[in-house]
This record gives structure tokens, sequence and C-alpha cells, in this order.
């Protein structure tokens, strides 16, 4: 599949600790500026949270699209959960609220959309074009699933059933952490998560990201499932990527 990737868009990553933004080179995939980071207000409430969103934007000399991605499902630029940020967002219109603040056109999605997005494109995903999935490991689980190069936005599989629980409270990063797990006993729980997953999808690749990916030497190999498995390239920055990414390619039509 051909994808038109010329010129620079912005991308904003908005999470529950910070706020991250940068220009964009989308022929690369690399940033073209230094990256601006504010701390994540708090309350992280629409207001708040996008005035510091504006506040990265405004750090740069940029007029033209934006995209911003968010910790929870977007359904046509409308928030519709927020597991790590102020209840208030569940019905704020993303895309509304982040407009009349930036120079630019404004486009919206799902955070670990924006990074498997960005993963299939310029990273550890380049050179497939069949079913990827996209698994972060973090304070949740995020998933991304994208089939020749096309996002099948807001897919929440983080929160399958497994073994009577929802599987990201026993499989992402913080339930090590929460409970002192060793790497071997973490590493049985996420190849479970993982095998659940393969046998419903039938990926072709699992990518693997999130904060846990900066070590990946202490549980990468640790894991057990039939489908390829490669870590994440673009590890902060695929969220700001991604998020350009889409914006550029909403502005295409």
């Amino acid at each position: 599949m051909s994808i038109q990737r010329t010129g620079s868009a912005f991308g904003i990553d908005i999470g529950g600790t910070g706020i991250k933004g940068a220009v964009v080179d989308l022929a690369t995939g690399e940033l073209k500026t230094e990256r601006r980071r504010i701390d994540t207000p708090h309350p992280a409430t629409p207001e708040a949270v996008t005035d510091t969103a504006a506040q990265v934007a405004a750090a740069f000399d940029y007029k033209g699209p934006f995209g911003v991605d968010f910790p929870g499902v977007v359904l046509n630029g409308t928030v519709h959960t927020a597991a790590n940020v102020d209840p208030a967002w569940v019905g704020t219109d993303l895309v509304a609220a982040m407009s009349g603040k930036v120079p630019g056109p404004v486009t919206a999605l799902n955070d670990a959309d924006a990074a498997g997005l960005a993963e299939v494109r310029y990273g550890a995903g380049a050179d497939n074009d069949g079913l990827v999935v996209m698994v972060t490991f973090g304070t949740g689980i995020g998933t991304a699933i994208i089939y020749n190069n096309v996002l099948v936005p807001n897919a929440e599989l983080g929160h399958i059933e497994l073994d009577g629980h929802d599987a990201e409270s026993k499989a992402a990063a913080s339930a090590r952490e929460r409970e002192d797990l060793s790497w071997e006993h973490w590493a049985k729980r996420a190849s479970k998560y993982l095998q659940a997953l393969e046998n419903l999808l039938w990926p072709e690749l699992f990518i693997l990201g999130g904060g846990i990916s900066k070590k990946p030497d202490k549980w990468f190999p640790l894991l057990k499932c039939r489908t390829e498995l490669k870590i994440a390239k673009l590890i902060n920055n695929a969220g700001i990527v991604g998020s350009a990414l889409a914006a550029h390619e909403a502005q295409l039509g």
C-alpha cells in the first residue's frame, strides 16, 4: 500500500504524567525540533490539559496540521473513556477543545493507536504489511491493530478477561511493580496475555512498547508465544510521531 509521507506536521502526546510535542519530519518519522514537555496538570481537566498542550505548541514557530493523542477511546474526535485523567474528559470533543488553541487543523486519536501507527510506518513494523498488533505495557496495557498499514482504531484489548481478571490488572508493567513480581513471574503473565491475543487475532507480528521497553534484556527473552516479537523502536517519541502522521493523513482526505 502506497502512503504519501512528505512535509511536516505537529504531534502532541497527552499522558497521565506529561504532555509532549514536536514537529515531525513525515518522510523519515524523525523529530525536526527538540521535544517540548510539560507536566500534566492536576486535576487533569479538559481545560487545564488543553491549555497545557497549547503551551507546548506555542514553544514552536509552526503553523499547520496538529495531531493530538489521548489515553482513552477517541471516536470522531470525542473522548469516551479517561482512565488516568479527570473523568470530566468523558464526552469532551477534543478536536473542538484544541482547535481554538493551536494555529492549524486538529486531528485526535487514541495514544496506543498513535504509537502503533508510528511503529508500523517508521519503526519495528516498517517491513510488515500484514496484521500487526502493538502492545504497550505500562500503567495499563494499550493495544493497536494495524492491517496492511491501515489502523483499526480503539482496540481496547488490554481489558480482555484473563483467568477471571481484567488482563491489565495482572499483566501491565504496573502490576509487576505493585506485586513486586520477579521478571520471570511477570513474563509468564505477559506470555499468557500475548497467547490469548494471538489465538484471537493470529497476527504476523507483535510490537512491544511502553515504559517497560526501555529494559528489554530483562524480560524480552523470557516471553513465549508463537507470533514474532519485536521491541518498539521509537520509544518515547512514538505518540508524537503517530499523532503527526494521523494529522497529515487527515488533511489528505
